[in-house]
């Protein structure tokens, strides 16, 4: 692991849908996280009922007390917000901090928002020799704000909460994304609803698992102080009708034994993902594990021209070069039901073969 204060050469405002846009629209999509044939139709008939109040000014308390009940807190600990990617917008704008640290490699939104902010980022770089998991030793002493996903976005590294919570300072922020725990069975090692880790932020998004992408929801879990202030950082109304509407009904007991449910069959799926890459070893092929994640890194020579011809066979696979860390051999595949990963991975074998 080591420290780089460097922003060049990785575009850190590319996302996964860039890969499923315009000449893209038409190839099976592996390369978003959002869970396939998601929303499902009780949760897209209670949003459409809830349009008939788009009159009105949204008013978000009883999808605030939803959440905060959902994770046992007083709703003063939480904040909805239109999708994680506001959060950490807020993050960068309401805080006053001196030394942002982002441990990469992870979703770079959080840097980015950082960088316009105005701030100088460091970075702490984890390596695949040690499968790109968290020593808290290598996160500077002095840093006031350190942002960590957890599991991580690409690596699918689902870190131990205990070392997680180790990074927890007096005068420091602990930023961590768990926007996809609610894919982990049983939600281990998730911090959400701690109140006894000095400066802890968690965020949470409700677009991946219940493929709300396009409403944008979210919320911010923290002390209320922090809370406050990123409340005042918003504009008047953030977060929609509908889109609290969808918050209110996703943290409701049905919905979360449906993710539970949900959570076990990405397991079971990313177990056979993982399997089939595993055939291509000879290839020169390694698969980051044990993936925890929704997703699954994988390192293959020529990645990018491997990529390419997926997506002459109708595969769309997320590109890991811009992620910090990572480069060009890097790609993130996302988990799927077995017949669309049999046949990408009868597709991965033909452009390995082909390349």
């Amino acid at each position: 692991m080591r420290t780089d204060p460097a922003a060049a050469g990785h575009d850190l405002r590319h996302h996964g849908d860039a890969e499923v846009r315009d000449d893209g629209s038409a190839l099976t999509d592996l390369a978003v996280n959002v869970r396939a044939d998601t929303p499902p139709g009780w949760l897209r008939d209670h949003i459409a009922g809830s349009l008939s109040g788009l009159a009105a000014y949204p008013d978000g308390r009883a999808a605030r007390a939803a959440v905060a009940a959902r994770h046992g807190l007083p709703v003063e600990r939480v904040l909805l917000t239109a999708g994680a990617a506001e959060a950490f917008v807020l993050l960068a704008r309401a805080l006053e901090v001196r030394r942002p640290v982002v441990v990469h490699p992870q979703f770079t939104e959080p840097e980015a928002a950082l960088r316009d902010a105005g701030h100088t980022v460091d970075r702490v770089l984890l390596r695949e020799a040690d499968g790109f998991r968290l020593d808290p030793a290598a996160v500077p002493g002095d840093a006031d704000l350190v942002v960590l996903g957890n599991p991580t976005n690409p690596t699918s590294v689902l870190h131990p909460a205990g070392v997680v919570a180790g990074l927890a300072r007096p005068g420091r922020t602990l930023v961590v994304d768990e926007a996809f725990m609610d894919a982990v069975p049983g939600e281990r090692e998730a911090l959400a609803g701690r109140t006894d880790v000095p400066g802890l932020v968690v965020l949470r998004s409700l677009t991946k698992t219940w493929g709300l992408a396009g409403l944008r929801i979210g919320y911010v879990l923290a002390a209320p102080e922090t809370v406050a202030e990123l409340e005042r950082a918003q504009p008047l109304w953030p977060v929609s009708t509908p889109a609290l509407a969808a918050a209110e009904a996703c943290v409701a007991p049905r919905a979360l034994a449906e993710a539970a449910d949900a959570a076990r069959g990405i397991a079971a799926d990313r177990d056979h993902l993982v399997a089939g890459l595993r055939v291509f070893a000879g290839h020169g092929l390694r698969v980051v594990a044990p993936a925890e994640g929704p997703f699954v890194l994988i390192r293959v020579e020529r990645g990018a021209a491997v990529r390419g011809c997926l997506r002459g066979l109708g595969y769309a696979v997320r590109r890991g070069d811009t992620f910090p860390g990572l480069d060009e051999e890097w790609l993130r595949v996302a988990v799927r039901d077995r017949g669309t990963t049999d046949g990408f991975l009868h597709a991965l074998s033909r452009a390995l073969n082909t390349v």
